[in-house]
């Protein structure tokens, strides 16, 4: 079998399995951020039996792959593979007044995706952590630094003092989405893995490529509501 026809076949199975709505349904809502299949289930009004049916299609075919929650291990995260599909372009989210990166320390992940979203797209973004810890994580400042972006070591803050009603709130931790079930809720969800556990540069590295992609991928979907300038908190 030649490379070129093994391609063939490769994205012939991607139009296959996207040749069904729900499929399709599944496929926008994972573009944006990860879930579980039973917040699949949930959000889509499908009966789990079906979702599982659909997921199975979508993970043969090469665009959606399982990971096992950091947070409860028992739960599985369905992840899509941009690569796989990189001209699906999802529906606008609009009116969108600030964006706001959580996960549980707001030490991490959260600083460095704020840190992020500023940089590529000059408007402004805050983070918040659920359990802040005192100060930022010396290699999450490192890992900014490398890349040209500058974090506050001392900047941490709790969820409830940054988030206003018109936040876009994205979780970046399996932990901060799995907690925050209350009037703050993040509307997007990374599973993103938690660079501090290893705490290695190669971990921080990771996680900030990781981010970066993500950012990137999210970014042009946003409408703002108002200019990064109305506002101050």
């Amino acid at each position: 079998m030649t490379t070129e026809f093994a391609s063939l076949r490769g994205r012939a199975r991607i139009h296959a399995a996207l040749g069904d709505p729900a499929r399709l349904a599944i496929v926008d809502a994972l573009t944006l951020g990860d879930a579980s299949p039973g917040e699949i289930a949930h959000d889509l009004g499908m009966p789990t039996n079906l979702v599982a049916h659909h997921v199975k299609v979508l993970t043969e075919a090469g665009l959606v792959v399982r990971d096992r929650s950091e947070g409860d291990r028992r739960r599985t995260y369905l992840r899509l593979r941009p690569e796989a599909l990189a001209t699906l372009t999802p529906a606008p989210l609009s009116g969108v007044g600030r964006v706001v990166f959580v996960c549980t320390r707001n030490s991490a992940r959260s600083q460095l995706a704020a840190a992020l979203w500023s940089d590529r797209t000059h408007t402004a973004a805050a983070s918040a952590g659920t359990r802040p810890a005192e100060r930022v994580h010396p290699r999450a400042v490192a890992v900014a630094q490398r890349h040209g972006l500058e974090i506050d070591p001392t900047g941490t803050s709790h969820v409830a003092d940054i988030v206003h009603d018109d936040d876009l709130v994205i979780a970046v931790c399996d932990n901060a989405h799995e907690e925050l079930t209350g009037p703050i809720r993040p509307r997007l969800h990374w599973s993103v893995p938690d660079p501090v556990r290893a705490d290695t540069d190669d971990a921080f590295e990771a996680a900030f490529a990781e981010l970066a992609a993500r950012v990137d991928r999210v970014a042009p979907v946003i409408t703002p509501a108002m200019s990064s300038g109305d506002r101050h908190d």
